[in-house]
């Protein structure tokens, strides 16, 4: 009799759960939907980003060969300048002292030339009437070339001294643009080793130039002739345009990093670029147009295992890649899957990977535009109805008052 209760209340117990279970599960239902995104057809472009600097194409420095005080200026920062135009004076004192100087030295050769010849015009009429030794028409002749020698010395001292009087006149060796003055007048300039530089004109403003300092990863990517873009702080809305000109193989080493210097040439009509700004630059190393294209993260899906398993269609060597499928490794060139939806299944399309943007990939196979690619799973729950399990205990409810 015992073991008759036992084994009532055992199967009172099992159909108490079945029932809770089976209340549960009808209560908390879900929906299943994908993240999906259509096949689409454009552009998609490689590209290299990098920072640089813009600069003019051409820019001079302008110095001095002479020191002395500035007495004069005749151009300021911004100032249009041509070729030859005087836009600056050294004060000319000293220079003009030393040329009076050479050219007294000079007179004073030139007699003593006078005098030696004399002397040996003399010597040499003795010398052969065989009235004066061989000895003393040899230093009369010595003396006189040596005159000479002093006359060319004291001529290229003069000449010399012409030429610092010439260069106390500062003028421009290039038609353009002041984008630097750093002297003012009465200061003293010196010239050595070093030469002080006094003006920086650029040639033309309307042709400007990026150096761009492209890493050590990226460099061999970049070649002559490919076109880039840019954009400056000063003008966030508007994008510049280029073409690289010239790939510079001193290295440069910033923060630790190995940097080339790449020269982008940039129009500048309108003259809003000014040297000195910094600009963000896009290298576009490959360019694909009207090609079909996919979100990256694309290859990143991989179905669950009761999609592709259950499947008796796909054959088991498609089932063990998906198996094995890696996440992230694949590049160009590579073959992968795509799932396509269509209706209600998902089917695996086997494609070719192309060149990548990071937003889109390019892709070629049996493909084409508006097809719905996978890209994930969306769970969203459905609102609990209001169906209660009889088993499961109930709160007490709160008496108001």
């Amino acid at each position: 009799m015992k073991n008759n209760k036992i084994i009532i209340w055992s199967i009172v117990v099992i159909i108490a759960a079945v029932l809770g279970y089976y209340f549960y599960t009808k209560n908390q239902t879900q929906a299943i939907s994908w993240k999906t995104s259509p096949v689409q057809s454009g552009d998609i472009s490689l590209i290299v980003t990098s920072t640089g600097s813009i600069s003019a194409d051409t820019t001079v420095q302008v110095g001095t060969q002479v020191s002395g005080v500035i007495s004069s200026l005749y151009a300021d920062w911004n100032t249009v300048v041509k070729k030859g135009q005087l836009i600056a004076m050294i004060d000319t004192t000293f220079l003009a002292a030393t040329k009076e100087d050479a050219m007294a030295s000079m007179e004073k050769a030139q007699l003593e030339v006078h005098q030696m010849k004399t002397e040996y015009d003399r010597t040499k009429l003795l010398y052969d009437s065989l009235v004066l030794p061989r000895a003393d028409y040899d230093v009369a002749l010595t003396n006189y070339k040596s005159a000479q020698s002093s006359v060319k010395s004291a001529n290229s001292l003069l000449r010399r001294a012409k030429i610092n009087l010439k260069y106390a006149k500062i003028t421009a060796p290039i038609s353009g643009k002041i984008i630097s003055r750093n002297v003012d007048v009465g200061q003293t300039v010196i010239a050595s080793f070093n030469t002080p530089t006094l003006f920086t004109i650029a040639n033309d403003l309307s042709k400007m130039q990026v150096q761009a300092n492209v890493d050590e990863a990226d460099i061999g990517e970049v070649k002559v002739g490919q076109q880039a873009t840019f954009t400056v702080d000063a003008f966030p809305n508007e994008t510049f345009s280029g073409k690289i000109l010239q790939i510079r193989l001193l290295p440069n080493v910033i923060q630790n990093v190995v940097n080339y210097t790449v020269i982008i040439n940039a129009p500048n009509k309108a003259l809003k670029l000014m040297p000195g700004l910094t600009a963000n630059i896009n290298i576009i190393v490959q360019k694909h147009n009207n090609i079909l294209k996919v979100p990256a993260n694309s290859f990143h899906f991989i179905p669950p295992a009761e999609y592709y398993e259950n499947d008796k269609t796909l054959p088991d060597s498609i089932k063990i890649q998906f198996k094995s499928a890696r996440i992230g490794s694949l590049s160009e060139g590579d073959q992968a899957f795509l799932w396509i939806k269509q209706d209600e299944t998902i089917i695996p399309h086997k494609v070719t990977i192309g060149i990548t943007d990071g937003s889109f990939t390019e892709v070629s196979g049996n493909l084409k535009v508006n097809d719905i690619v996978i890209l994930g799973i969306s769970k969203e729950k459905t609102a609990e109805t209001t169906t209660k399990n009889p088993f499961m205990p109930s709160m007490p409810a709160r008496k108001t008052r």
